[in-house]
């Protein structure tokens, strides 16, 4: 069951309607967002629920005992180390288990010692690595005495399960969440018009641009870039760099949309990535719940800039390291956190100052062409198809095979993606909020038709995967 489906449609319109009948009894909303949001994910794979509940389990039951009066700082560590070790422990089990023996065969074999087979097929649960993080990020708040402990388990479990963002964040951490679960929901017109409206975009983003733009050049040229020429592999480039935010953007959209109409608040995900001037502002716009999170629970735990400039350089090169391996395990997800980790580096050495006019352009342009090539590394299935894919580009052939609809889809998001987020609310959605019902209710209705007809070919979420 995923977003862009006819069967999620079924199941939020069922939902919803249950859900604002019992929304002022807590325990009764609290178990039915429990149990809407279990079956939510066990329309996958009903036997990976139980991964979820493990998770769960341990860290409320270890919170509980981290933040008991009395609690020696000896125990605290070694009830915080249980959950780390269970928790990743079962990620790096269903995620990791594959690639970490293809390492260990690797390096016993230039020993001259060869290691039996040993791999695995294992199907990976959906959202493992982003609720994971999500619960990890309770035990050690707790550790780091940010929070207290959660007494309710059911609101807890609501906060690991939530389903709009279960399976692809945003990561959402439980000082944001679980109030929210205490408090009376901010159920009002206005935020179901912007979760519909946030809806609704988040679907045009997916089904209209970035499934687009996959069916019309970024498979294509990615199976096959030695077919095509160094113009077209370029644009191939373009084009998934805007598949891919449009996608994952699009399903952030959606969760904070269905959010909102359930009367919660979920922390922006993206804001105009591709207008960064620097590597740490990026990081500051894109992915932003798993790049703080990143830095929150990791860098700084690892050290952060203290202790000078190796040890920081150090510290961020780890981080980006792991990061780029939370992504998928795989050594070009390794050697692309390795790029964003060097170059974070690298600017740190150089004096940072924001611009405006034509030097802004400059620095906005070469920013985006630093991420551009690291989407390479991201986006291609082993390091031949890298090699293969580079050496098209440094041939500098012309030529084009593409669609001019390609040209189109490119220019236009490029251009809502770099016009003023203020502008296109209050000129837009400004139009739609202050419509009458009947109007907004039958753009409602257009598009869902639309999606519904264009859903039927539209695939899974990128980031579905991680």
């Amino acid at each position: 069951m995923i977003f862009n489906s006819v069967e999620f449609f079924v199941f939020v319109s069922v939902f919803v309607p249950f859900f604002y009948l019992v929304c002022d009894k807590e325990s009764w909303r609290d178990s039915l967002l429990l149990a809407g949001s279990y079956l939510f994910y066990m329309s996958w794979y009903w036997q990976y629920a139980s991964l979820i509940l493990i998770s769960t389990v341990v860290d409320f039951l270890v919170g509980k005992q981290m933040d008991k009066e009395g609690a020696t700082a000896r125990q605290r560590k070694g009830l915080l180390l249980i959950s780390l070790t269970v928790n990743l422990g079962i990620l790096a089990y269903f995620k990791y288990n594959n690639f970490f023996i293809d390492v260990s065969k690797q390096g016993l074999a230039l020993l001259g010692i060869d290691m039996p087979e040993l791999y695995h097929q294992l199907l990976l649960p959906v959202g493992i690595s982003f609720y994971t993080f999500q619960t990890l990020s309770y035990s050690i708040d707790l550790y780091r005495r940010n929070i207290s402990h959660e007494n309710s388990f059911v609101k807890f479990a609501v906060f690991v399960s939530f389903f709009p963002q279960l399976v692809a964040g945003p990561i959402v951490r439980a000082k944001d969440f679980l109030p929210q679960l205490h408090a009376k929901l901010s159920l009002s017109k206005e935020n179901v018009n912007l979760g519909l409206w946030l809806i609704f975009l988040g679907l045009f983003k997916k089904i209209v641009v970035a499934d687009l733009l996959a069916y019309l050049v970024v498979d294509a040229v990615f199976a096959n870039p030695e077919n095509y020429s160094s113009w077209d592999l370029l644009v191939g480039l373009y084009a998934y760099a805007f598949q891919i935010y449009c996608d994952f953007s699009g399903y952030s959209d959606i969760a904070i949309g269905i959010a909102l109409i359930l009367g919660f608040h979920l922390p922006i995900n993206f804001n105009r990535p591709y207008l960064a001037q620097t590597p740490s502002d990026f990081w500051k716009r894109w992915h932003i719940s798993l790049s703080s999170w990143l830095r929150d629970y990791l860098y700084i735990s690892l050290g952060g800039n203290r202790g000078g400039r190796f040890f920081t350089a150090r510290n961020l090169l780890l981080t980006m390291l792991l990061g780029g391996l939370w992504h998928g395990a795989a050594w070009n997800f390794v050697l692309w956190g390795a790029f964003h980790g060097m170059i974070l580096v690298m600017s740190r050495n150089v004096r940072v100052e924001k611009v405006f006019g034509l030097r802004m352009v400059f620095k906005v342009f070469f920013m985006f062409h630093f991420v551009l090539f690291s989407w390479l590394l991201f986006r291609v299935p082993d390091m031949a198809t890298f090699i293969s894919y580079t050496g098209g580009l440094a041939n500098l052939t012309l030529g084009s095979q593409l669609s001019s609809l390609v040209y189109v889809l490119i220019a236009a998001i490029g251009l809502v993606h770099f016009t003023p987020r203020s502008w296109l609310h209050e000129k837009v959605f400004g139009v739609f909020e202050r419509g009458h019902f009947v109007f907004q209710a039958g753009c409602f209705c257009a598009l869902f038709f639309v999606f519904i007809g264009a859903s039927i070919n539209s695939g899974a979420f990128i980031y579905f995967q991680f």
